[in-house]
């Protein structure tokens, strides 16, 4: 009978239970790129007693939406915000945002291989040239 009871119980989703450390591993990110999203509004964490971010499961779904935009899709933080704001007023849950989004970029014709070219050029931004004149 327990056990049937345990069955049916959700994972809340909304329990912030991760530190900022967990996060940027998970996302293979730096903690500074969270904290950046942090500061521009994008992505707003739960502080503890002690002022450090406690991100939830919803908030690591956030996360990979926002990688997804900047990396597959080539947007700005402006441009984050925006899909951001329609997903909330949509009333899109945060584990279906990346398909959600995948499909809305394929119906504008962003192919994979649109994505592939966006996710090499900007990966490549930001970082010294190690190629030798």
């Amino acid at each position: 009978m327990n056990k049937e009871k345990n069955k049916n119980k959700s994972i809340d989703t909304t329990l912030a239970i991760l530190p900022i450390s967990s996060v940027a591993q998970a996302l293979n990110v730096h903690q500074r790129t969270l904290r950046i999203y942090d500061k521009e509004g994008i992505l707003s964490p739960q502080r503890t007693d002690k002022n450090r971010r406690n991100y939830s499961l919803d908030d690591l779904e956030k996360a990979k939406l926002i990688l997804f935009l900047t990396r597959n899709l080539a947007l700005n933080l402006s441009g984050v915000k925006i899909i951001l704001k329609i997903l909330e007023e949509n009333k899109i849950k945060p584990k279906n945002y990346i398909e959600y989004i995948d499909k809305i970029a394929k119906l504008a014709n962003i192919d994979t291989n649109t994505q592939e070219n966006n996710i090499q050029k900007t990966s490549k931004r930001g970082r010294k040239s190690t190629e030798t004149k």
